[in-house]
């Protein structure tokens, strides 16, 4: 028997839970709870509230999914990345 295909939905964090898992608003109006992808954890790409984010679902269990990808910001004016020194300091030995 072949392995089903998960399917993949975009969809908004709302809020950050216990164990890595968080509730996320899905495009289409569904609010389901997401758990970080082993990926996503070895990397320690971290995900906040209002970030955009990739699910993977499986077809049989429409209330889980797993998050796959944090979109990045489209916000204006970045800024520096998280935990860069600032300008104009000078460096440690």
């Amino acid at each position: 028997m072949a392995k089903e295909e998960l399917i993949q939905f975009e969809g908004l964090v709302t809020e950050i839970l216990p164990d890595a898992r968080y509730r996320v608003q899905l495009d289409a109006g569904h609010e389901i709870v997401a758990y970080t992808a082993g990926k996503m954890k070895k990397n320690r790409i971290k995900t906040l509230a209002g970030d955009r984010v990739t699910i993977e679902m499986s077809p049989y269990d429409l209330e889980k999914g797993r998050l796959i990808f944090r979109h990045k910001d489209e916000r204006p004016g970045g800024g520096p990345p998280r935990g860069a020194p600032p300008r104009g300091q000078f460096r440690r030995r």
